[in-house]
């Protein structure tokens, strides 16, 4: 009889150490570094699982394990109407990570489509009271606001929002053709604006080159010989020659003082 219970209880054993074998593997869990996880007992928060070796109850405990590095979700391209009617198509990225995995886990369920979808509507109600030039112009403030808005919203779900970065705002053909017109014709305004300031320093400049020159006797000869010095040297066959005005002047002088002493022998 006592031979038979020995046997009995060598058979149980045998069946319950690999039970208890797997048991005891199932309740180890390793958390790596970038890791957390959120523990249930009886389906009841009852902590959080740091990174390394962990154990469980098995059946009694379960767990939830989270990422806690930073994650990036693509806004795709949303079609807004600016303040001023012009509408536009914006797409971002939105970088966030967990920072307390307990609201993570009991506040959200979802909290990856949670932050893509709350982005997409707190992008479009900026952007549409914002007026084109500044969604071009000002792209970065445009984005901290968005942030803003979006980490002070995930903040009870346990997240926090790092960046939101706008990639590309695509504006309609039409538009973008009137933009061209309006851009080379803002070119032309400006070079025809900076040749005219040209032409008045350099009508200043000559002035006051002229006034230098009448003011200095012999000024004009030494520039006229100069003008003659730098005619020396063209190959062409063509010749100028530089006569002074004083010169002009003074045949004309001597031609009026011969036309008084004319006048005076006929008297």
């Amino acid at each position: 009889m006592i031979i038979e219970l020995i046997g009995g209880l060598l058979v149980l054993l045998f069946i319950l150490l690999p039970v208890l074998f797997v048991l005891a593997l199932a309740s180890i869990k390793i958390i790596t570094e970038y890791q957390r996880g959120v523990k249930f007992t009886l389906g009841k928060y009852t902590g959080i699982m740091g990174p390394g070796l962990n154990f469980l109850i098995p059946i009694i405990q379960s767990y939830k394990r989270l990422d806690i590095r930073i994650k990036t979700v693509d806004i795709p391209k949303q079609e807004v109407m600016t303040r001023d009617n012009v509408p536009v198509r914006v797409n971002a990225v939105v970088y966030f990570q967990v920072k307390d995995p307990e609201k993570a886990v009991l506040n959200i369920q979802d909290y990856v489509y949670a932050v893509a979808q709350y982005s997409q509507t707190a992008l479009r109600d900026i952007i549409g009271n914002k007026s084109l030039d500044e969604v071009l112009s000002n792209r970065d403030e445009i984005a901290s606001e968005i942030e803003v808005v979006v980490d002070k919203e995930t903040d009870p779900w346990g997240l926090n929002v790092t960046g939101i970065k706008m990639q590309d705002v695509e504006l309609p053909e039409n538009l973008k053709r009137t933009m061209a017109k309006q851009a080379e014709a803002e070119r032309e305004r400006r070079g025809v604006v900076i040749k005219a300031l040209g032409e008045v320093e350099a009508s200043n400049n000559l002035a006051k080159a002229a006034n230098t020159l009448s003011a200095s006797p012999g000024a004009l000869h030494l520039r006229t010989l100069n003008t003659l010095n730098d005619l020396s040297s063209d190959q062409s066959n063509t010749v100028v020659f530089a006569l002074p005005l004083e010169v002009l002047r003074a045949f004309q002088t001597v031609a009026n003082m011969g036309e008084v002493g004319v006048k005076k022998k006929k008297k």
